[in-house]
């Protein structure tokens, strides 16, 4: 039996934990980084969750949702590896096994990634090893605060002599306090201290430097998993293709994008310019790890149920005619007024060109775009091929793409919502039929296929803004991509809707910032906004969420007026 106290304990099993994660990472620069445990698990997670769940962390972190998932999962990791290090005082063996227990998830989500192989099973396994090493170290070995020093008899040390019972106080016991009321436990008729038999030993006493000795281990064992996990983050930082993506030079496109009309910005305070800044581009995806795909070894097939197959490599895709078109994206988890769409100028080779080459069989209405890390889209092959600038994109706004927006080709496809059209890391487009095969969100609850629906949303006032009485600018932007805008309209308080004023564009695939003019009045009011395409549908007032195929409803905003 043993005295740690729990604290101990459950910092004991925390540093193993640590260690784990902290070896795994070295061991993953060799075998992927989608195989360290923390990496592998947390995309088995994304995976699996459910979609209420998943949008819910969307609608709150927004773009941080990965970092929110993996800080979530190594806090969830800590607790459960606290209380295996408290029932691993008096059982080891409840540890280990849950250790193990750890590193079959482990192994098992590195396996069941896509591409992967028994060599991703490494880091969980020599991970798992070292924790379980570990925890011992830290709770039955030399590094544990309750080490019983061990002294047996010998010649010059002969053993103890019997001690002379203790007449205990009246309702005292056997073992119980002395007389004197200090709480030191008496000795057995042998001379050995009770809590010595106890614990099987013939004579022993407790080392006196064991808290010292503890926290030493702890904090040398917590610096050695520090150590191997941030040179396992920087080595596979090395490893990125940053330096291959910088010595991309992008042709010259062939069709250039159109000048963006005078006007197109209103440069006004909050509102969203027209053209959004690279770094400011939202981004959602599955990838808890960026792919790092070296543009050398990249290739493109065009397979499935078509006649001529195609394979391209990226000096390939990058001799062939380019054209520049400014394209507005949009995530179908954009809540209504939300910020997960931009507008950029795209470099790419049309889609459809290739597709026409590739020449797609009768019935193979879906062209299924493969991510190297396995993710899937379904996008319906008619759209690819009716004439609109469906592009394999290489460059975005003016530079090759970055490596987290799908370095070195994804696709962009306008009018379509990007969880059926914008593969990134893009590795394959193999034709088959919506009939025969589901994309990666179809089977989650998703449509299989998701056209942009008319949107327009109000940036400036923003909720909760005081204003002063008198003109106020309200203004935004409305989107409706490869159908355009025909108009919006404001209205305050429930009144009449009110025209605003439409601001030029470069065309119908991408939005269009919007105005109008207010005379604001002390007090607190409601604006609402609603947009009509040009096909004639208006925006429904009806607020609906953003799964199955994309939110609806009037962006609402109050404001106070003083």
């Amino acid at each position: 039996m043993r005295s740690i106290s729990r604290g101990s304990a459950a910092l004991a099993g925390v540093t193993a934990a640590a260690v784990a994660i902290g070896a795994a990472e070295p061991v993953a620069v060799l075998t992927g980084p989608r195989s360290a445990p923390l990496i592998a698990v947390g995309g088995l997670v994304v995976d699996l969750v459910p979609e209420p769940l998943k949008q819910f962390a969307i609608a709150l972190f927004g773009t941080y949702d990965k970092v929110a998932l993996l800080v979530g999962t190594a806090v969830l990791l800590a607790a459960f590896a606290a209380m295996l290090g408290v029932l691993a005082v008096r059982r080891l063996w409840i540890g280990l096994a849950g250790i193990a227990a750890f590193a079959a998830l482990g192994v098992g989500a590195a396996l069941t990634r896509a591409g992967a192989d028994a060599v991703d099973a490494l880091p969980s396994l020599v991970g798992a090893g070292l924790a379980a090493l570990a925890l011992w170290l830290l709770l039955a070995g030399p590094l544990s605060p309750d080490l019983w020093a061990w002294t047996p008899p010998s010649a010059d040390r002969p053993a103890p002599a019997p001690a002379a019972p203790a007449t205990p106080p009246a309702g005292g016991g056997r073992n119980g306090p002395t007389a004197g009321g200090g709480g030191v436990a008496t000795a057995d008729g042998d001379g050995i201290p009770a809590r010595a038999r106890q614990g099987a030993r013939s004579v022993a006493e407790v080392d006196p430097d064991g808290r010292r000795r503890f926290l030493r281990g702890v904090g040398a064992l917590a610096g050695a998993a520090a150590v191997a996990g941030l040179g396992g983050h920087w080595l596979a930082g090395r490893r990125s293709v940053s330096v291959a993506r910088r010595a991309v030079v992008l042709p010259t496109p062939s069709a250039a994008a159109p000048a963006v009309p005078a006007g197109a910005d209103l440069s006004l305070a909050q509102l969203a310019p027209y053209v959004t800044p690279t770094s400011g581009f939202y981004r959602i995806d599955t990838a808890l790890v960026v792919p790092q795909v070296d543009p050398a070894t990249w290739r493109l097939r065009i397979h499935g149920r078509v006649r001529n197959p195609i394979e391209l490599s990226f000096a390939d895709l990058l001799a062939r005619p380019m054209v520049e078109r400014y394209v507005t994206l949009a995530c179908v988890s954009n809540e209504v007024g939300g910020d997960l769409i931009g507008n950029a100028r795209w470099l790419g080779v049309p889609i459809g060109e290739l597709l026409d080459e590739a020449d797609p069989e009768e019935g193979a209405d879906q062209v299924v775009g493969r991510s190297v890390d396995g993710w899937t889209c379904g996008t319906p092959t008619a759209v690819l091929r009716d004439g609109r600038d469906a592009l394999l994109a290489v460059g975005m706004n003016g530079e090759p793409l970055p490596v987290e927006h799908g370095f070195p080709v994804r696709m962009v496809v306008p009018g379509l919502y990007g969880y059926v059209s914008a593969c990134k890391w893009v590795t394959e487009l193999e034709l088959t039929s919506f009939a025969d095969f589901d994309a990666y969100w179809v089977p989650r609850g998703w449509a299989a296929q998701g056209p942009v629906r008319t949107q327009s949303r109000i940036d400036t006032p923003r909720p909760r803004n005081r204003l002063t009485a008198g003109p106020v600018m309200v203004a935004g932007v409305a989107w409706a991509q490869h159908r355009g805008i025909r108009e919006v309209e404001v209205r305050v308080d429930g009144g009449p809707w009110r025209a605003a004023t439409l601001a030029p564009t470069v065309s119908v695939d991408t939005w269009v910032q919007w105005s109008w003019r207010w005379d604001a009045t002390p007090g607190e009011h409601t604006l609402q906004v609603r947009a009509t395409d040009a096909d004639g549908v208006t925006q429904p007032e009806e607020r609906r969420p953003v799964a199955p195929d994309g939110a609806t409803g009037w962006h609402t905003v109050r404001v106070t007026v003083g």
